[in-house]
């Protein structure tokens, strides 16, 4: 009853913080129409072309920006945030309308930059965002800002696709970038009304690549967030490559590759619910011991899937949706908490790019891996390797200290 009745406060204490509320506002109503496109771009080129590898890079272009996603991040930390998230909501807006002209595979070049241009706007907003969250909202709500992000996010995967795909099925693809247009634009709104006092940067004394190069060395000379964010990325990894395997999983079990929705489902419901109570979590473990136990979660379930049982499967996707994003929502509320504003946007955009490529690179290392070997012993090996990354953040935090204090040469041999 005492962690349900502080769970609860901690929401509201968030919801009624009025910065905190509108942001959550905004990631709910673009959210839904980013999940939304994300189904139905494939389901388009699929319709078009008939092929399976031109459909997967609609997912390849809108991720592969993440790669210079500390380059991007600098502009979060050369103009004011809040006109650079409005700017990138309209931009996002004007784009999507031109999809309208994508009618055969001959126009499909137009889908692709518009979703490679959509995946970099993604990496320069999320940056702006982190930071302008950190400078608007209560730093004693960010924990809970961003378990409840996390929640909205999981919420809107688990029922904006299903609405793409019937929009799609119904009126065709234009009508779910006119959906995804319509919400950039009332986020823009939300945006519009947030109160906040920014000050106007300080004119670059230095090159872009410079500036970008700042964030990288804060957060590796950080011992902390270094560490945090290498057990996150080590941890998408393997994510990645379990992720992979899903279909092998379903194979195993005896069900047909439709079953996906269904545990894919259960982890959202997870997600959804390890979000609310991440904040009153933060607060009672700190950031590194959250992210050990959700990463000791995970380790445990990706292991336990190798066991060919339904109810086994099932409860393995509820506890990697709890699990994962532990990791996640400590190793951003820790770079927000300590990262100076001026290098935050670069901070946080490097941080994320450490976070999530790993989790692309893994989707690519499991399907190599599933012709090769047995996915039950690729299961087990990665729940052990899951290990390493949790046991990292159990180091004594002023061993980390000397290591930090010695030679880059002696903390990064490369």
């Amino acid at each position: 009853m005492t962690t349900s009745a502080g769970t609860t406060w901690a929401v509201l204490r968030v919801l009624r913080d009025r910065n905190a509320g509108l942001y959550l506002a905004g990631v709910v109503v673009s959210g839904f129409g980013t999940s939304a496109l994300w189904l139905a771009s494939g389901v388009w080129v699929k319709e078009l072309t008939g092929s399976d590898g031109l459909a997967a890079l609609c997912l390849l272009a809108m991720w592969a920006p993440t790669l210079v996603g500390p380059l991007l991040g600098t502009l979060a930390d050369r103009v004011r945030r809040k006109p650079l998230l409005i700017g990138a909501n309209l931009l996002l807006a004007a784009l999507l309308l031109t999809l309208f002209t994508v009618d055969s595979p001959s126009r499909l070049w137009l889908l692709y930059t518009v979703l490679f241009v959509y995946g970099a706007a993604g990496v320069v907003h999320d940056a702006a965002e982190s930071a302008l969250v950190a400078a608007a909202v209560d730093r004693a709500l960010l924990g809970d800002f961003n378990g409840l992000r996390m929640t909205a996010t999981e919420g809107m995967k688990l029922v904006a696709p299903l609405a793409g795909a019937g929009l799609f099925a119904a009126y065709g693809g234009p009508a779910v970038a006119l959906l995804d247009a319509v919400t950039f634009v009332l986020a823009t709104g939300v945006y519009a009304l947030l109160r906040v006092r920014e000050e106007k940067p300080e004119p670059p004394t230095s090159g872009w690549w410079e500036r970008t190069a700042e964030g990288a060395r804060f957060l590796w000379a950080h011992p902390r967030l270094r560490r945090l964010v290498l057990a996150g990325g080590t941890t998408m990894l393997c994510a990645g490559i379990g992720g992979a395997l899903l279909y092998a999983v379903i194979d195993g079990l005896g069900h047909s590759p439709a079953y996906a929705g269904v545990l894919y489902a259960v982890q959202g419901a997870g997600s959804v619910a390890v979000g609310l109570v991440s904040g009153p979590a933060l607060r009672r473990l700190g950031e590194r011991r959250f992210a050990t136990y959700g990463i000791a979660l995970t380790a445990v379930a990706v292991a336990t899937r190798a066991v060919p049982s339904d109810p086994v499967a099932l409860a393995c996707s509820a506890a990697s949706g709890v699990g994962l994003p532990c990791v996640l929502i400590a190793a951003l509320t820790a770079v927000q908490r300590e990262t100076p504003d001026a290098l935050l946007g670069r901070t946080a955009a490097t941080a994320n790019t450490l976070l999530f490529t790993p989790n692309v690179l893994g989707l690519a290392v499991g399907a190599a891996l599933v012709e090769l070997a047995d996915y039950r012993l690729v299961l087990i090996a990665l729940g052990a390797v899951l290990v390493v990354p949790a046991a990292s953040l159990l180091q004594n935090p002023a061993s980390a200290e000397r290591t930090a204090s010695r030679s880059p040469s002696d903390a990064n041999p490369a």
